[in-house]
């Protein structure tokens, strides 16, 4: 059975932050982006929320504010050129759901903690933000947000918590699925059977 990535906290504190941005957000820059999406998640995202309308909340913001096709390719690394288009479609459609269903139930564990943009950097093609959130512990986590710019405006390509990446993280725990199944139809009938569960 699938368990949990190592660092599902971590990614937790990340995605939570996230709202889908007003109208006009792509003219933003990329801090204005990121400290928008973090205080709109703070009001909307709180442990009064239902949880239908968590779930509704965050597949909303992880489809519109990720960049879920090139998140995808990544996570399954190797294993997504000889997935047939079929299985790469299927995943990307489960990817989204597994961590809408994985993390969301536990999004007002951090609403409502303070959050704080520290700065940016150019990396690359991309711009890396720096953000720091207060965990229940009061110490502060780093959070370092990836974004590419699109004619649609921003999108988060992966989020760094405490100097380790969502995305690898996340691709290293579907490399092992993947072994240990026989392939990426074994790594897609895990996916379908967890979701069924939840």
């Amino acid at each position: 059975m699938m368990r949990p990535p190592a660092l599902a906290t971590a990614l937790f504190i990340a995605t939570l932050l996230v709202a889908t941005p007003p109208r006009g957000a792509a003219a933003q820059d990329a801090q204005s982006f990121i400290r928008t999406l973090g205080t709109e998640a703070i009001q909307v995202l709180g442990p009064g929320v239902p949880e239908q309308q968590r779930l509704a909340r965050f597949r909303e913001l992880f489809s519109e504010d990720f960049n879920l096709p090139e998140i995808g390719r990544f996570v399954l690394g190797r294993y997504w050129r000889t997935a047939t288009p079929e299985e790469q479609q299927e995943f990307l459609r489960l990817f989204q759901e597994y961590i809408v269903r994985a993390y969301s139930a536990r999004l007002g564990q951090y609403a409502g903690q303070p959050f704080r943009v520290m700065g940016e950097r150019p990396d690359g093609d991309q711009t890396i933000v720096t953000s720091q959130v207060v965990g229940q512990s009061g110490e502060p986590i780093a959070l370092d947000w990836h974004l590419t710019q699109t004619a649609s405006g921003y999108k988060i390509t992966d989020v760094y918590v405490g100097g380790v990446s969502m995305a690898v993280t996340e691709r290293d725990e579907f490399a092992a699925v993947i072994q240990r199944n026989g392939g990426v139809s074994g790594l897609l009938a895990q996916l379908r059977q967890k979701l069924a569960a939840s």
